[in-house]
């Protein structure tokens, strides 16, 4: 008995997590990362001096 617990314990946990990913996938919104094509971002290049 022992032996079948410490086998499907670790198999359950394992289904948990990706049932658990897969509900996050499905509940949030996918979204994008920000992007560095703003004014801010050829200061950053640049710096402030050089303009």
């Amino acid at each position: 008995m022992a032996v079948l617990l410490a086998v499907f314990i670790p198999v359950l946990m394992l289904g948990v997590v990706l049932a658990l990913g897969r509900y996050e996938e499905l509940v949030l919104p996918g979204t994008a990362p920000p992007s560095d094509d703003g004014p801010d971002a050829a200061e950053a290049v640049a710096g402030p001096a050089d303009q």
